[in-house]
């Protein structure tokens, strides 16, 4: 052993139980890494830095930005919407379309992204449903995992096993190559979850040392206000349209308030802010809090020639994204104290809506002449926007804090098509290979950006840099140990423990060692330390290094052992009620399972000749 490679080996070892640590950051580390290499004289500055140049690198940040715009055009949201509709109450349901959504969208997405967007979904449904949150969370993290065996750009480990293919005078992998192991392995995650969820723990989470934010539902509840939505569509002949919200008179003559307009647009349907000058048309539907019997609203409809129309939930449940709710008091200062609702123009002056007043703990009904008094508490319903804005500028009166859905609005609501569209544009464009896989994730981001589903200053928010420095700094470490012999003492230890004609037994052997290196640190820096190791075994054994290369990808993203092992496992500890002992109970047989079945499915694949 050459006194290079003993320098390299030294380097190795420390970082591995710095990453163990986790103590400095991982891409503080790599930082290290890069300025350690050329000072002890291994590689030259050049080398060192040469992962900055990696077009992989450029990619997974791109797959940063497109991952963004689809969260922020809300189709994350939506699925997540389509999960609850669908599942019900039922756990089994529930597990099945959980991890294949998860799986599906973090295939195209950043996976540590995907589960966090759906971790307070579940925590809903759980507490709608009575279900434990563990016997939901492990499924969510382990589907999480599973996303990155279901394409190339699933997870950075792929893109780094298919960069040293590359690298090494091969053809890369395809973008839908992984699919052919991952899917079955995420139909035996699901099954396999559906009968280990009693393993997990059934009691939910501490929250105690919480104190948790009040939602619309609460609001909704304390003011009475179930019964009292309505969606009544304008007809052609009706004298609602063409006129503007402020000569309708709704409010004066029925005592109907309209919290919202819903609006076809070119690309799907819009919902309108309610302001004095709207100007209503046939075909909008107007939302509206009403409290009225079935024989007033009746009246309402066939005197103004309105269509009544059902609703999917409760008051407005389902218009979250669009339309929010506070309650705000009055200052000793305020000018509004001794004016009735009508004259204080909240509408007009302020954008929002007044659907509710309490006095002394009391509910006001048929509120909108009653003069205001120092101390009422009035509810007030309209955009996000609008209330944010109130919030920070209005000396009128105070608003208590927004309720926890303002946390899940849509920053580009109506452009999620345009997010699909651009998703579609690359997946095919890396499908076909009419161009690089980067400039396809370019392209993407760059429709994200052109149709506004993400602006520059998220688009630079959204990129994981700590990942991206992680790999960068990993990737001359795979170029020190070939260039000081690393690469072949670990090729002999391979051959010498599994046998130069025993190539199932080698996969075997290299994703149980990855595996258990990726136990202890990042995923991604165990696959740019195995990806050169594995196209050297299959050199020496004189066999296609196509399964070696694709086995390390799929163990690389076989994280399900440990809380450490992935930012996917860490999530879900806290909500899931987790300790270390569970992800080894659960985590363990499984990998083993995941393991003998890629030992199967890979030569299949991919034929060692």
């Amino acid at each position: 052993m050459s006194s290079d490679l003993e320098i390299v080996l030294a380097l190795l070892c420390g970082a591995i139980a710095l990453f163990a640590l986790n103590k400095p950051r991982m891409d503080v580390v790599a930082l290290l890494i890069i300025v350690a290499l050329p000072l002890s004289d291994v590689l030259d500055v050049k080398e060192a830095l040469a992962g900055f140049s990696d077009p992989n690198v450029i990619l997974i940040a791109a797959l940063f930005v497109v991952g963004e715009g689809l969260v922020r055009t809300g189709v994350a949201h939506q699925l997540g919407r389509w999960l609850t509709h669908r599942a019900g109450s039922s756990e089994t349901r529930l597990i099945v379309l959980l991890m294949f959504i998860v799986a599906t969208l973090g295939s195209v997405m950043s996976s540590t992204g995907v589960v966090a967007i759906f971790i307070p979904v579940v925590l809903n449904i759980a507490q709608r449903t009575g279900i434990a949150p563990g016997h939901l969370m492990m499924p969510l993290s382990v589907a999480g995992l599973i996303s990155g065996m279901l394409t190339l750009v699933g997870t950075p480990p792929n893109m780094v096993v298919h960069s040293e293919l590359l690298r090494s005078g091969y053809q890369g992998f395809g973008f839908f190559d992984f699919s052919a192991v991952g899917v079955p392995v995420l139909a035996l995650a699901i099954g396999y979850m559906l009968y280990a969820r009693r393993w997990l723990p059934a009691s939910k989470p501490d929250t105690s040392a919480s104190v948790s934010r009040r939602r619309i539902a609460d609001l909704v509840r304390d003011y009475r206000l179930e019964g009292r939505e309505r969606r009544l569509r304008i007809l052609s002949e009706s004298p609602l349209a063409g006129k503007k919200l402020a000569e309708s008179q709704l409010r004066r003559s029925h005592g109907a308030t309209v919290v919202g307009i819903e609006r076809e647009e070119r690309f799907g349907r819009e919902i309108l802010a309610p302001e004095a000058n709207t100007r209503m048309q046939a075909g909008d539907v107007i939302l509206l809090d009403y409290l009225a019997s079935d024989v007033e609203l009746a009246s309402l409809c066939e005197q103004m020639q309105l269509q009544r129309l059902p609703f999917d939930s409760g008051y407005f449940a389902d218009r979250t994204q669009e339309i929010g709710m506070v309650e705000m008091t009055l200052p000793p200062e305020s000018s509004l104290i001794g004016k009735s609702i009508v004259q204080m123009a909240v509408r007009s002056r302020y954008r929002l809506n007044v659907v509710g007043i309490r006095r002394n703990k009391h509910i006001l009904d048929r509120f909108g002449q009653t003069k205001l008094k120092l101390g009422d508490t009035m509810l007030v319903i309209g955009s996000w926007r609008a209330l944010r804005e109130q919030q920070a500028q209005s000396h009128d009166f105070l608003l208590y804090d927004l309720p926890a859905e303002v946390d899940q609005v849509l920053a580009a609501p109506g452009r999620a098509l345009f997010a699909l569209l651009s998703l579609v544009v690359m997946i095919v464009l890396m499908v076909t290979g009419v161009v690089p896989n980067v400039i396809a994730a370019l392209i993407a981001a760059l429709m994200m950006g052109l149709f506004r589903c993400v602006d520059m200053p998220n688009a630079y928010r959204s990129i994981n840099w700590q990942s991206l420095i992680l790999i960068v700094g990993m990737l001359p470490f795979a170029t020190a140990l070939q260039k000081t012999g690393g690469i072949a003492m670990a090729v002999d230890f391979f051959v010498a423990l599994a046998g130069r004609t025993q190539p199932h037994m080698m996969l075997a052997a290299l994703f149980a060692v990855t595996a258990l290196i990726g136990f202890t640190i990042s995923n991604t820096a165990t696959a740019v330390l195995m990806a050169p190791v594995a196209v050297g075994i299959a050199r020496q054994m004189d066999v296609s290094p196509y399964p070696f290369a694709f086995m390390i990808a799929l163990a690389a993203s076989a994280s399900f052992m440990a809380p450490i092992s992935s930012p996917v496992n860490t999530l879900v500890v806290a909500p899931g009620n987790y300790r270390f002992a569970d992800f080894v109970r659960v985590g363990v047989p499984f990998t083993i399972l995941v393991m003998i079945v890629c030992v199967v499915l890979v030569p299949i694949v991919y034929p060692f000749q």
